[in-house]
C-alpha cells in the first residue's frame, strides 16, 4: 500500500507540474494533493499536517499570480489602469478558452482596456506586449513556487 501511495502521490506532483504551464490543469493543487498522498505514505511521521498546510497556503497563493502578473506588466511600461483591469480579465476569461486564450487573453485584454484611453496604437501596442510579458514572468514566478513547494516537502521529509 505504501508504494502505491508513493507512485499516486509522484504521478500527481509530475501532473501539477506540467499544470503550472497548462491551463487545463489546476498544476498548483495537484503538487499539494500528490505531496498530501506522499506524506501519507509515510504515516506523516517526517512531513507533518503544519508543513502540508504551509504548502497548501503557498499553492492557493499560486493561484494570485495569474491575475496579478499581467496587470502588473502593463503597469510596469505605464500603461492605464483600464489596461492593467483588461489584463486581468483577458487572462480570466483566457482560462476558459484554453492554452491559446491563456496565450493572447492577457494582450487582448489589455489592448482593449488601453483602447478605451487612448487612440495611439503604439501606446495600445505596448500596453499589450508588457501586460504579454507580465503574464510569462506569472508562469515563471508560478514554476518556481512549484518549485518552492516540493522543496519544502523534501527538505521536511530528510530532516
Amino acid at each position: 500500500m505504501t508504494v502505491l501511495l508513493w507512485v499516486i502521490g509522484i504521478a500527481l506532483v509530475i501532473i501539477g507540474l506540467v499544470g503550472t504551464v497548462l491551463p487545463a490543469l489546476p498544476g498548483a493543487m495537484l503538487i499539494v494533493a500528490g505531496l498530501v498522498v506522499a506524506a501519507w505514505a509515510d504515516g506523516f511521521t517526517k512531513v507533518s499536517i503544519l508543513t502540508l498546510v504551509v504548502i497548501g497556503v503557498i499553492g492557493a497563493a499560486s493561484y494570485l499570480v495569474d491575475f496579478a502578473a499581467a496587470a502588473l506588466g502593463a503597469k510596469k511600461f505605464g500603461a492605464s489602469s483600464r489596461a492593467m483591469i483588461g489584463a486581468g480579465l483577458g487572462t480570466l476569461l483566457g482560462l476558459f478558452l484554453g492554452l491559446p486564450g491563456i496565450i493572447i487573453g492577457p494582450f487582448v485584454g489589455a489592448v482593449l482596456g488601453e483602447l478605451t484611453v487612448h487612440r495611439d496604437m503604439a501606446k495600445v501596442g505596448k500596453a499589450g506586449l508588457a501586460a504579454w510579458i507580465g503574464f510569462l514572468a506569472g508562469m515563471a514566478v508560478k514554476v518556481g513556487i512549484a518549485f518552492l513547494m516540493i522543496g519544502i516537502f523534501l527538505l521536511a521529509l530528510v530532516v
